[in-house]
């Protein structure tokens, strides 16, 4: 009773009628809590039409907005709608629906308030939140609103959109003309952009191909033209494009860098082999002036001679050090070999001289007459001005032989005078003792009333001669006293070291030497000898070891010296430059090595050698001329086999070839070693790149043609013949592909080889069925021409009206003979034979159409393949001329009953209906 009561007393807008439910909202007031309350159950409720009226009653969009997150239904979409578009009275203004509409979302509702919103403005901003092109597309062509549509039209980009746009947008003429006006913008955009890209594949590929090629001198001004053709472009590359550019870009610009290098150093070692010619240049006018200015010298001293050979030995080192790196000319080196040789002519009589001092000067204090003989054995050049000891001793020799009535010079003796003089100022004593005694003589060959004032002068430099050689005497008391007691010092000395104390012992006696005889006793010389003695006695063994070790210091040099006089003599013709040199460099290293030797061979042996070296470097410059020589006509050759015409394989063998015979050849001067070969490796370069540019051309090309294979392979698959004219088409296309051969090798090309002829093959039978289906339809058309000769047949074997059938037009040449012979056989013709024939030829379609034959024409049957293989000499003939050949004996076979003619044409029209349908 509970629950009756409860329904009996409840709300009528919770009845159980929805009719009633519908009544009682009309009596609810939304502002009221309660009636809201109400209300808002009832858009739950499960009837359409309370629902409906009970969302009619709210007329605040927002919150219908909130409840559409939680609980959609169509009943509160249509309110929504309502209330945003303005079709009710109740709607809120436009502005407050502007702005509900900007937190919308819900693409419907938005299409549904730009299709029936009572305002523009107000179907614009709903249009402006929608982005389907679909959606656009349909209000471009059916909203009611022509600025709807073109703002709706304005936002269709795609082409498909487009196309579609012009085509159905038949309600607005503008919206059709500017949809074709963009799709044709479009069209042209992408064609230019199609074109660029096409431009920019082209300019691509000539660069990274520009890339291969070896440096030319267009090879920049190219570079630069496909950089700015590449600027040019206005469409944006693809991020591989852009990769390629710049890999190629940067093997361009390292090819110029490569080449701007190389100028540079070629220009360079140009520089550097001009400077070290001018150097030698210098060094041989040095040498060569060394030599002038001794020779115009008034006397030769040992400070000439010093500066002479310290000259000649640096300038040589230098030489050396020049021809490592370039070799010289034939005439500087002829010039600075002269210059060595008189420097060498002027050291060896200064050697001479040295060897002859002592003897000399004891035939001029005490033998007069030996002069000549040390004269003799010096030999001294007369181009050479004279030492200060061959002068004296010349001027003795002069002075003792000259006749006796000869006028004696007075001038010359007062220039002595002056000499004398001079010399006592300077404090030589030897050489003023030595002018004295010479003007003494010349003065006691004059009378004496000639002598006058030159006696007196003579006297006074006497005086001072004879005082200088007292002071020297007093200065030389203490030296000597100091010498005496530092030797007897070290002869008492047994501590130091055997090599110090003969370094000072030879210190002393030398210092004892320079003395002369001033001061000299007697006494004093007998205790520096004895000490000296001493000395030697307890150097004894270490004399001899030192002597040993320099005598076999001696041996090593002397025996290094043969060999290397012996490699000269017999130089090898193919010998390495750099060996030579090792060899030199390794001689100079056991030279110094083998040190010390005896004094009296260390000169002569060392002028030996000076002379081998400078040999051994003559020969190491001819064969670096000789292989420079070699070198350079690679280089010719190289050059030559550049513009040779021959295939690039063979040319990159033959560069291989001359790659072998320049390692073979040795290296030539350092400097010029490393200019040819930087000269001939870039031409080896270049021939390569040549190679691989032309394998690179090669692939691209063997590359293009599988390509135009492939799509001639996929142009065909999808290709059917639909007549047999198109025969020619295939045709055709099979000559594409021959004349695309040969194909590079590979399991691919391979594959399309059997794809292609696989294709071929099924087209031609494709081709073959067609043809044989047109000529099935022949039978069709040839049906009414064969009824009209039955019907004749008839007549004539019926009633014996033998008249003749009229030839339709248009009718091929060997059917109109067929016609012409059916017209005769009508008359002179067999019935028997042309039935018998009539049966033969069904027998024989029937095997054309691969049907069964009746078992009473078996023996048909085997006659039809005897004499298809006759007719096809051993082979069987192609189809469709054999139907050919069937349709045209068909027409020419008569007299033929109708009767008989009826049995066998149904035959006839299902066999060629086999045919034509198999061929479909």
């Amino acid at each position: 009773m509970s629950g009756f009561f409860r329904r009996f007393f409840a709300p009528r807008w919770q009845h159980r009628d929805p009719s009633v439910r519908h009544a009682a909202i009309a009596q609810l007031d939304s502002h009221k809590s309660a009636d809201r309350h109400a209300l808002e159950r009832l858009t739950h409720d499960e009837d359409a039409s309370v629902r409906r009226e009970a969302l009619s009653q709210f007329e605040d969009p927002s919150t219908l907005l909130e409840w559409l997150a939680t609980h959609d239904s169509p009943e509160l979409r249509a309110r929504l709608a309502q209330l945003l578009s303005g079709s009710v009275p109740d709607a809120p203004p436009l502005q407050q629906r502007l702005d509900l509409l900007d937190t919308l979302d819900d693409h419907d509702l938005l299409v549904q308030l730009v299709e029936g919103g009572d305002n523009q403005e107000l179907r614009l901003a709903a249009l402006a939140k929608l982005d389907d092109e679909a959606t656009l597309l349909q209000q471009a062509r059916d909203n009611g609103i022509a600025v709807v549509r073109h703002a709706a039209a304005e936002r269709v980009s795609s082409t498909e959109g487009l196309q579609r746009l012009a085509r159905e947008a038949r309600r607005d003429k503008v919206v059709t003309r500017k949809a074709r006006e963009r799709l044709q913008r479009q069209r042209a955009d992408a064609a230019e952009t199609q074109a660029q890209q096409a431009a920019r594949k082209r300019l691509l590929e000539a660069l990274e191909a520009h890339a291969l090629h070896a440096w030319e001198p267009l090879y920049g001004a190219r570079y630069r033209h496909f950089v700015r053709e590449w600027e040019a472009l206005t469409d944006t590359p693809s991020d591989e494009q852009e990769r390629r550019f710049q890999e190629a870009s940067q093997r361009c610009r390292k090819t110029l860098s490569d080449h701007e290098t190389e100028g540079h150093a070629q220009h360079q070692a140009i520089q550097r082999q001009d400077e070290a010619a001018r150097t030698r240049q210098e060094l041989v006018e040095a040498l060569e002036d060394a030599v002038a200015s001794l020779q115009q010298a008034s006397q030769l001293t040992h400070q000439d001679i010093d500066s002479l050979r310290a000259q000649q030995r640096l300038h040589g080192e230098r030489w050396l050090a020049l021809s490592d790196h370039y070799p010289p000319d034939e005439d500087i080196q002829a010039r600075y070999a002269k210059a060595q040789a008189q420097c060498q002519r002027i050291g060896d009589a200064w050697d001479r001289v040295s060897t002859q001092a002592q003897s000399l000067e004891a035939a001029l204090r005490d033998d007069h007459a030996a002069i000549d003989a040390c004269l003799a054995r010096i030999d001294w050049p007369n181009d050479l001005p004279p030492t200060p000891l061959i002068q004296e001793a010349r001027q003795l020799r002069n002075a003792e032989t000259a006749d006796a009535s000869t006028p004696v010079d007075l001038s010359a003796l007062r220039t002595d005078l002056d000499k004398l003089e001079n010399q006592l100022d300077r404090g030589t004593l030897k050489t003023a003792s030595r002018l004295y005694r010479q003007i003494r003589q010349h003065l006691d060959a004059l009378p004496n009333a000639s002598r006058g004032d030159l006696e007196a002068r003579l006297k006074r430099l006497g005086a001072r001669l004879a005082e200088l050689r007292d002071w020297r005497g007093y200065v030389a008391g203490p030296k000597r006293t100091q010498l005496i007691d530092s030797i007897e010092a070290l002869a008492e000395d047994n501590q130091s070291p055997d090599a110090e104390r003969d370094r000072r012992h030879r210190q002393l006696v030398k210092e004892w030497a320079a003395l002369g005889d001033a001061a000299a006793t007697a006494a004093l010389s007998q205790r520096f000898r004895s000490a000296s003695q001493r000395i030697h006695a307890a150097l004894d063994d270490w004399y001899q070891q030192r002597d040993a070790a320099r005598n076999r210091n001696l041996e090593a040099r002397e025996a290094l010296c043969e060999q290397l006089e012996e490699l000269i003599a017999h130089p090898d013709a193919q010998a390495d430059p750099d060996v030579l040199r090792q060899i030199r460099d390794r001689a100079r290293e056991q030279w110094q090595q083998f040190s010390p030797v005896p004094r009296e061979k260390a000169k002569p042996l060392g002028q030996r050698f000076g002379h081998i070296r400078h040999e051994l470097q003559t020969l190491i410059d001819r064969r670096a001329n000789e292989i420079g020589d070699a070198k350079r006509g690679l280089i010719a050759e190289a050059e030559a086999l550049m513009e040779a015409d021959m295939p690039s394989t063979q040319r990159t063998e033959a560069a291989k070839a001359l790659q072998s015979r320049w390692r073979a050849l040795g290296r030539a001067a350092k400097g010029e070693e490393q200019m040819l070969w930087r000269h001939f490796r870039g031409l080896c370069d270049r021939i390569f790149a040549a190679r691989e540019a032309e394998r690179e051309n090669r692939a691209q090309k063997a590359q293009a043609r599988l390509d135009s294979m492939q799509a001639l392979i996929d142009r065909f698959d999808a290709w059917q013949p639909q007549s047999s004219d198109d025969s020619e088409t295939l045709e055709s296309a099979v000559r594409d592909a021959e004349a695309l051969e040969p194909l590079p090798g590979g399991r691919r090309s391979e594959g399309m080889r059997r794809r292609w002829q696989g294709i071929v093959r099924a087209r031609r039978e494709r081709l073959a069925q067609l043809i044989l289906a047109e000529q099935a339809e022949r039978w069709t058309r040839l049906r009414p021409l064969l009824d009209a000769h039955v019907n004749a047949d008839d007549a004539a074997l019926r009633d014996d009206q033998k008249a003749d059938v009229a030839l339709p037009e248009g009718m091929p040449q060997d059917l109109q003979d067929a016609h012409a012979a059916r017209n005769a056989a009508r008359r002179e013709g067999d019935s028997e034979a042309a039935n018998h024939e009539l049966n033969r030829l069904v027998v024989q379609v029937a095997l054309l159409a691969d049907e069964p034959v009746a078992v009473q024409d078996e023996p048909l049957r085997l006659e039809v393949q005897v004499a298809r293989l006759n007719n096809g000499l051993g082979q069987a003939p192609q189809p469709d001329q054999e139907l050919a050949d069937v349709l045209r004996q068909l027409l020419e076979t008569g007299p033929i009953a109708s009767d008989v003619w009826a049995s066998r044409v149904t035959r006839f029209d299902a066999l060629f209906g086999v045919i034509a349908q198999r061929a479909t």
